[in-house]
């Protein structure tokens, strides 16, 4: 494990002031285990983000980076830098976002990352709710699959996250909000009304699919276990809403994995709906949080509403 080493201070740097400027830095560099990376996400050069970083580092007294021909790895002290950097970065979004929802009276803002369950079945009609009963909280609301939701809350980019059971939550606080199931859409001509019966994914790996964009949430999870039996999805097509999935389902254009709770709301005379066998088609969502940071008014607010409606 790289360790840090002290670094001795220059003289006159006692009073040196951490610049967020480089705390993002060292964050883009950090994530892309390459200076060269991090400084072209930053807009610098290579020389202007490596003398930033010996600063930094200067500044702090420890080395933060392990530097090698195949890049670079934190040390102890730049995982710990890494960790307030987060906190810091989203305390300055969150005081920016807070600042300007003042000025148009809104008092606070609460950033939410849920997979594509949440975002497309659970949670608007639950908003709609929270929102009109308050009135002085904004929440913004994105989509990304579930292990993507780890990692930002983890670097604490935002309030409250919603992921499924099957990924490892270990160092946030978890509760559990919905049961979430999967289950095939097919067409009646190709599936026919009297089968009912469960499905297992293998039955219908091989057949030709329409879903949601690759970078989708529910995308990304049903590819992933398609690569986990040594094979890959066929799309036909992909669309931005699972509305125009069923509608393609039901004309034949091929099958379709979705949440079983749209498939109830989406369900016609077209669609013949089968339940996934597999083990990893039900699911449990889950609301997780950061242990150590505590929520602000908004988000508290939040999870309590959330946590109530479950």
């Amino acid at each position: 494990m790289p360790q840090s080493r002290p670094l001795a201070r220059p003289r006159g740097v006692a009073g040196f002031r951490i610049d967020p400027f480089d705390l993002r830095l060292f964050g883009a560099v950090a994530e892309a285990g390459s200076i060269t990376a991090g400084a072209r996400e930053m807009h610098l050069s290579l020389s202007a983000a490596s003398a930033r970083l010996q600063n930094l580092e200067h500044a702090l007294g420890a080395a933060l980076l392990v530097r090698s021909k195949q890049g670079v790895v934190p040390t102890d002290a730049g995982r710990t830098l890494r960790r307030h950097a987060g906190r810091l970065q989203r305390d300055m979004e969150a005081l920016h976002a807070e600042m300007s929802a003042h000025a148009h009276g809104v008092r606070s803002s609460v950033r939410v990352l849920c997979n594509t369950a949440a975002m497309t079945e659970y949670l608007p009609a639950l908003l709609g709710r929270f929102l009109v009963a308050h009135p002085d909280i904004d929440v913004d609301l994105r989509e990304l699959g579930s292990p993507d939701v780890l990692r930002t809350m983890r670097q604490e980019h935002a309030d409250i996250g919603i992921v499924a059971d099957y990924v490892d939550t270990e160092g946030l606080s978890t509760r559990v909000f919905l049961e979430d199931r999967l289950v095939v859409l097919q067409p009646v001509q190709a599936g026919g009304r009297a089968g009912r019966r469960a499905l297992r994914f293998a039955d219908v790996i091989d057949r030709p699919f329409v879903g949601l964009p690759a970078e989708s949430g529910l995308s990304r999870f049903l590819q992933a276990q398609a690569l986990r039996q040594g094979r890959g999805l066929h799309h036909r097509v992909r669309v931005r809403s699972l509305d125009a999935v069923a509608a393609l389902v039901a004309d034949g254009a091929g099958i379709a994995v979705v949440p079983a709770v749209a498939a109830a709301r989406l369900a016609s005379a077209r669609i013949t709906v089968r339940p996934l066998a597999d083990a990893w088609a039900t699911r449990r969502l889950l609301l997780c949080t950061a242990v150590d940071a505590e929520p602000g008014a908004g988000a508290a607010a939040l999870l309590r509403f959330l946590s109530e409606a479950s």
